[in-house]
């Protein structure tokens, strides 16, 4: 492979990686609703918003502009 097609690839699976974190976290989020009945503890919640963050910002840096950001604020 040619050193761009190679640092191309590896953006896109950290961009993909990190779209999968964040579906996997809302994923946990709603699981945990259901089971409990209620929502998940605050600490979760906030410690689920700062990985989010952290997720977002991987992927905005070697994708800025994707569709993630405005998904991610679609979560409840």
């Amino acid at each position: 492979m040619q050193d761009q097609e190679t640092k191309e690839m590896l953006a896109d699976l950290v961009w993909l990686n990190a779209v999968i974190a964040t579906e996997l976290i809302q994923i946990t989020e709603n699981t945990s609703s259901i089971l409990r009945k209620s929502a998940p503890p605050a600490s979760c919640l906030a410690e689920h918003h700062e990985l989010r963050k952290t997720a977002l910002a991987m992927a905005e840096k070697y994708r800025p502009g994707s569709v993630l950001a405005r998904h991610l604020g679609q979560h409840q």
